[in-house]
């Protein structure tokens, strides 16, 4: 079985990317507030909210993208420990939903100490409702997620049709599949986890 979310372009890249913004912490540390970014121009063009994203939703731009990432950070605000816990993040994007007045979307921690079946019966579960899972990835023992590490991003599909689940990262621009359970076993005390909208 393999589903995927309907997914947006922004010029010719798969959803935003962290690396187009001039402000330096937003291009170091930005990832939360991309991850919340694409989030609302997600909800905005395919789950019926208005006003999440303030710009042209028909016709995405980098240029309207970088704006919308500098209005997102006053509630996502890159810091030296980066924005490393859930909490912070639904407090973060709580915040900026409640400004503008949205209160259809909810969300729910699944932290990183929970097993690797339940976060995937999460994320399957998730796409079948049609949206999208931040996740957050502290540390990693295997060098094959290095550009996952100490970094929030989306997952947007799943894929249950071999032995393994796999799931369908989105970040810097591009998607990824990757194995859930290598991805979730990072072999670290300290973990991140999922981000479930309700």
């Amino acid at each position: 079985m393999q589903k995927e979310l309907d997914y947006f372009m922004i010029e010719h890249s798969y959803g935003g990317n962290q690396e187009w913004f001039w402000d330096p912490m937003m291009k170091i540390g930005g990832c939360a507030a991309v991850t919340a970014c694409d989030s609302s121009i997600y909800f905005d063009c395919y789950k019926g909210t208005e006003g999440l994203y303030p710009y042209e939703k028909t016709a995405l731009t980098k240029k309207d993208y970088v704006k919308f990432g500098m209005k997102m950070k006053p509630y996502l605000k890159p810091r030296r420990t980066g924005i490393d816990s859930l909490d912070i993040y639904m407090d973060g994007f709580g915040k900026y939903l409640a400004d503008k007045g949205c209160d259809a979307v909810h969300m729910e921690p699944l932290h990183g100490t929970e097993d690797a079946d339940k976060a995937k019966s999460a994320v399957i579960d998730a796409i079948d409702r049609g949206v999208p899972v931040p996740c957050l990835i502290l540390k990693h023992e295997n060098p094959l997620f290095e550009n996952y590490v100490w970094h929030w991003f989306l997952l947007t599909g799943y894929d249950t049709a071999g032995d393994s689940c796999m799931v369908k990262a989105v970040t810097y621009g591009e998607s990824k599949w990757l194995d859930m359970d290598d991805l979730w076993n990072t072999g670290h005390d300290k973990k991140g986890g999922l981000i479930l909208y309700k």
